[in-house]
């Protein structure tokens, strides 16, 4: 699903008109971004959260030049689904 989806399902399930709807998802967006650049998570009861993981220093390796490199420690966002949510998705059958 794509953000054009998302945007055409919230304006037919709400009755409101696509450019609010599409207004509405890019807010919600940039608040879930700027909230996380600033080290805040954000959680969303019954449905997940919007967290920060802290990766550690590594060794990678560059097998073509035979060369070694530090990948240094850094900071990835991440989201942690509720168990509600972990529960209605391990049902589905493929």
């Amino acid at each position: 699903m794509t953000k054009a989806d998302i945007v055409k399902e919230i304006s037919k399930k709400t009755g409101i008109d696509s450019a609010t709807a599409l207004a509405s998802v890019e807010a919600f967006m940039e608040v879930v971004k700027d909230s996380l650049i600033n080290e805040e998570e954000v959680y969303l009861r019954g449905f997940g959260s919007f967290i920060i993981k802290k990766r550690a220093q590594k060794t990678a390796r560059n097998i073509s030049q035979k060369t070694t490199l530090i990948i240094p420690e850094h900071y990835i966002p991440a989201f942690k689904p509720s168990k509600s949510f972990v529960g209605a998705v391990s049902g589905l059958k493929k």
